[in-house]
């Protein structure tokens, strides 16, 4: 099962996307546990997951959280302004599994 972590500056912006990435994960037979959480939380949710994607909003937490991915030896990016502010849960989850796959 992949378990794919989202952080955003509340938690709440991602929730939406989380979903479209959930419907999209089951349409292709994909086991996938898609969560959201605020930036408080990231660090903390990083050890459960996979992969972080941080919101576009969060750009800037990218190198502090980048330390902890490593040590933890997951991916991290920031996700597509584009795709998130088209709630694009396909290409979204498309490209945090081609990150995973580079691990």
């Amino acid at each position: 099962m992949k378990k794919i972590l989202l952080a955003c500056s509340s938690g709440m912006s991602t929730s939406l996307l989380v979903s479209k990435m959930k419907s999209y994960a089951e349409s292709i037979g994909d086991e996938a546990e898609i969560w959201a959480v605020g930036q408080d939380q990231a660090q903390q949710e990083m050890e459960k997951a996979d992969i972080l994607l941080i919101g576009p909003q969060m750009r800037f937490m990218k190198k502090k959280l980048a330390k902890f991915a490593d040590e933890l030896n997951i991916p991290l990016d920031v996700i597509d302004p584009v795709a998130y502010g088209r709630i694009d849960g396909e290409a979204v989850y498309k490209k945090a599994l081609q990150l995973m796959s580079k691990k």
